[in-house]
Parts: C-alpha cells; structure tokens; sequence
C-alpha cells in the first residue's frame, strides 16, 4: 500500500509526497509533530501538517533567513532566533566568525527532541559553545529584554494557534526595544502567491517600528508554490548592501544572490505599496 503526506496550502491546493516511513506521530502541548521519510526530499519535519524542513532543501530557507542580516551588519555578534527549534536558523548563525554568541528560544522543546533525533544536520548547532537554547515564550522573552541583541530572527510557523502574535505590531515593537542601536529584525514572511495578507500585514507592522524596511525573496521548493519571503527591518543599516562576507561557501546564498534576492517581481512591489 502506498503512503502519501498532503499539506493543504490552500482550501484548493494540495501538496502530496510518498512517504516510506513515519519516524514520529505525536501532539505536543503545542501542536502536532510528525516525523516522515519521503522518497523525493528525504526527512520532513512536519508541524500542524505544514512543512517546516526537510534533508533535501533546508539549507535554502536557512541561509536565507539568516545570511541576509549577518552580512549587512557589520557587528552581529548577539543574535536572538525566536522558534526555529529544528535548529537550522541557529547553525548559520553560530557558523558566522563575528558572531559571539547565538540564543535560540523554542516554545516547544519536542520539536527541539525531533531535531536531535533526525536532523543531526540541523541539531548539531545546539551544542555549539556560541549557542544558548532556551525553551520558552519567545513573545514574553523579547519583552523582557532590553538594547540586547544585534539581530533578531524569527523563525516562525505561518501565524496560526500560538505564532499569531508574532506577526503583530506589538510584537515587533517589542523586538525594537530589545535591540541595540544599529540592530535588525528578519521574519518569514509566506508566500507572495497565497499568503499576500500576511505579507502586507508584516510589512506594514514592521514599517512602524523601524525607519529601513525591505522584503526579499528566495525559492524553496517545499514551500506554498515554491517562493518565498522574508521582511527585514533595519534601524540604521540598508540591508541590500553587504558589509562583511563568510569565508566558508553557503550552497544557496551568495553575495550575487544578497542583492538579487531584493529585486522584487512587480506584482509583490506593488502588493506592498498597497499595504501600507
């Protein structure tokens, strides 16, 4: 018998994978983790159903999320990561030389267990000696902080049950009190094709908290129809211009690929002038 895992990414659109094996089934305190091996992207970490990674095409999103900022500030050695429990966010970052210290805040330690038990790519990143893994509220912990990082990452589901607040402008308010001076806020911002509220409503939060904001783009192909976007918010520095370069090759993000990623098709450009 054949076994397929369908995320529903639109009330009309499936995206289905054979899967060989279910290496985790299980609802946590927070939602639903599953655990499956596909033939086509290999191991996939699954939560409430959506796709969160997998072996094949995780590094595209991660190095995305993360290159973008650690490469136009020019001091980013505090760095917060709220969510991103599979670890993918935090090896980036923990990876880049002027980076001193990482600290990931997960809400759900099981998603943090899931990784450790499948995604040794990913997880390898929590016993780094810049990292520091705090299971926790990331809402209620970047209230509490104050001028303290120099990047804030969030890497959140789409912004249902508990990631809600995370897209408010409350929220990202919040996260400019928590950063220095000259600091910057990254946040996943969906899909252009079928998530274009949540972009605007991303946008437009983040805009009125921070003078610099810009969305950027990159293709992940398990993600809602392939492309994907990211906002960033900037106190001081533009994000499109680079001011330090890993020594160490990504295999997605490069320094062509920095500046590219912020050519915007016409369609999103004027989507965002519409939100505003």
């Amino acid at each position: 018998m054949e076994l397929w895992v369908t995320e529903y990414q639109t009330p009309s659109l499936g995206f289905s994978l054979r899967v060989s094996e279910t290496l985790r089934n299980e609802k946590t305190d927070y939602q639903h983790l599953a655990v499956v091996v596909t033939e086509q992207f290999g191991k996939m970490l699954l939560l409430d159903g959506m796709v969160m990674t997998t072996d094949v095409d995780e590094y595209v999103y991660h190095e995305m999320i993360t290159q973008i900022a650690l490469n136009s500030h020019p001091n980013p050695a505090q760095v917060c990561i709220i969510g991103g429990g599979d670890g993918g966010a935090l090896r980036e970052v923990v990876e880049h030389p002027q980076v001193t210290k990482g600290t990931l805040v997960e809400i759900d330690n099981r998603v943090i267990q899931a990784s450790r038990d499948f995604f040794p790519q990913l997880s390898c990143s929590f016993d780094n000696p810049k990292a520091e893994v705090i299971v926790n509220d990331g809402i209620q912990f970047i209230k509490e902080q104050q001028a303290r990082f120099d990047i804030v990452i969030v890497d959140s589901t789409e912004p249902v049950g508990p990631a809600v607040e995370l897209f408010s402008e409350s929220f990202y308010s919040s996260v400019y009190r928590a950063l220095k001076d000259d600091g910057m806020l990254v946040v996943q911002s969906e899909s252009p094709f079928f998530n274009q509220d949540i972009i605007q409503m991303a946008y437009r939060g983040i805009s009125k908290s921070f003078p610099i904001t810009k969305v950027y783009t990159a293709s992940v192909p398990t993600y809602p129809s392939g492309l994907w976007s990211f906002t960033v918010g900037s106190k001081k520095y533009d994000p499109e211009q680079i001011q330090y370069q890993m020594e160490r090759p990504c295999r997605y993000y490069t320094p062509e690929i920095h500046k590219a990623a912020f050519k915007l098709p016409y369609f999103l450009s004027q989507l965002l002038k519409a939100g505003k």
